[in-house]
């Protein structure tokens, strides 16, 4: 329950008698923040520019010679930028006005509204939908110092509540522009600012370190990028884009699947692409077998263990919801090191359908749902090698061909244990496996200090209303 105190000026002031107003979050976020004994700057006032770009007519594209990425407000939250929707460069009005630039700040502002997300040179030179408002920063406030306090409580409440007390559907950029923003002194501005920056930039190392360790694979694999013309798609098909039609002898059909899809013969093309050693997927996981937490209650507790759903875990930052514990096998949470795959979804191109997870020190020690596939690599070959090769073009399509489905498709568990896996050199396995375990160090260490650059925020509101 909810209890407050509201002075008699405040109540003729709004000319609103109801508790469900003043107590609203939006309503209490606004009376805490204008609290402050520094003062307070509106959003508008410490913004270049805070804007979006307007409705226009898409044109898909599957090839990236002709398209450029396009970022949703629910792309924005995503650790990994390189799978999403691409968009005619041809046909997409006005491209210099929509691509993003580093040290921007994205707010969603239509759907699940109030997410804030720090623009690094992953975002930088792609597009944004109408649905996310860009914030540019003047400098009069340090950018860092203003993502931050956007990112807490305070400011997700001003976001998704205003000062009308009730929760609203969609923002405009009016509606970011009058919220207030403590004018706190420079120091601890610049401290805030520090930490988002460097968590910005580890964010950007991490992304260096993922593309190097699969660049290094391919190459020591003998391997190429693979093409639109090389696997089964399901993205926006070219008219030039052959059909695959082809033939299987009664012999090479399985027990285990009568599905098309599943004897593609464009993935047995690409199979042969790969010609080092390899060995069966089942030959160098623990036991030689997956596995899953399992079903349980999802019985909703603020006291509970935190749930990880597919939807949370693919974002920069994850969180989840709380369940009870009961009838919860808490043996069953994460091990550093595991990797997990996406193992519930659609085809579509741009789904987490398939795509696979690491491990790290964000994840380790978390309760996952029931719908990742687990595995744990032997000693044979290191956990992090085998990551990047099912996390390459060629580990995700030779996932995506096991699936089986209709609307919500599932791999098959028997045909997924036999994906060739490349066996190289020690020296090198144990080289990819070190930059990938870095890079997911450096990943959780930005995640570290941009939870603690809100916090900081948080805390500073919390103490002068506290006295």
């Amino acid at each position: 329950m909810k209890v407050d105190v509201v002075n008699i000026k405040e109540n003729l002031k709004t000319q609103r008698f109801d508790a469900s107003f003043h107590l609203s979050d939006g309503v209490l976020a606004k009376v805490h923040v204008c609290k402050s004994p520094y003062g307070c700057r509106m959003i508008g006032d410490v913004a270049e520019r805070i804007f979006h770009a307007g409705r226009w007519k898409r044109t898909y594209v599957s090839n990236p010679d002709y398209g450029i990425e396009l970022i949703g407000s629910s792309d924005m939250l995503k650790s990994d930028l390189n799978n999403i929707k691409l968009i005619s460069r041809k046909y997409t009005p006005d491209i210099e006005d929509k691509n993003l630039k580093k040290g921007w700040i994205l707010i969603s502002c239509s759907g699940t509204i109030g997410n804030t997300v720090f623009t690094t040179k992953e975002h930088a030179e792609k597009l944004a939908s109408q649905d996310v408002i860009r914030l540019v920063p003047n400098n009069i406030l340090r950018s860092g110092y203003v993502y931050a306090f956007l990112s807490t409580k305070y400011g997700y409440s001003l976001l998704t509540q205003g000062t009308f007390g009730a929760v609203i559907q969609h923002i405009e950029p009016e509606n970011v522009s009058v919220i207030p923003i403590p004018d706190f002194p420079q120091e601890f501005q610049q401290k805030v600012d520090d930490l988002i920056q460097e968590s910005a930039k580890l964010r950007e190392e991490s992304e260096i370190l993922l593309h190097a360790a699969k660049r290094t694979l391919k190459k020591e694999a003998g391997l190429r990028d693979l093409t639109e013309n090389d696997y089964d798609s399901f993205g926006f098909h070219s008219a030039k884009r052959n059909i695959s039609v082809f033939s299987r002898n009664i012999n090479e059909i399985s027990a285990i699947t009568i599905n098309a899809f599943n004897y593609s013969e464009r993935i047995r093309k690409m199979k042969l692409l790969v010609q080092c050693e390899t060995k069966p997927l089942q030959n160098v996981i623990t036991n030689g077998c997956l596995f899953s937490t399992g079903s349980f209650p999802r019985n909703e507790s603020k006291n509970g263990i935190e749930l990880i759903n597919q939807s949370d875990i693919f974002d920069r930052i994850i969180k989840g919801k709380k369940i009870s514990k009961k009838k919860v096998d808490l043996n069953k949470t994460v091990n550093y090191g595991e990797i997990l795959i996406a193992g519930v979804g659609t085809l579509g191109e741009s789904e987490s359908f398939c795509h696979v997870i690491y491990a790290n020190e964000d994840i380790q020690g978390r309760l996952v749902s029931g719908e990742f596939i687990r595995m744990i690599a032997t000693d044979e070959i290191p956990s992090g090698y085998l990551f990047c090769w099912l996390d390459t073009d060629y580990g995700f399509r030779l996932i995506r061909n096991t699936q089986t489905g209709t609307k919500l498709c599932r791999p098959i568990q028997q045909l997924l244990l036999q994906i060739p896996v490349p066996i190289l050199r020690a020296e090198v396995m144990n080289e990819i496996d070190c930059m990938v375990k870095n890079a997911h160090t450096l990943r959780h260490n930005a995640n570290v200090k941009e939870l603690k650059a809100i916090s900081m925020v948080e805390q500073e509101i919390e103490k002068w209303n506290k006295q």
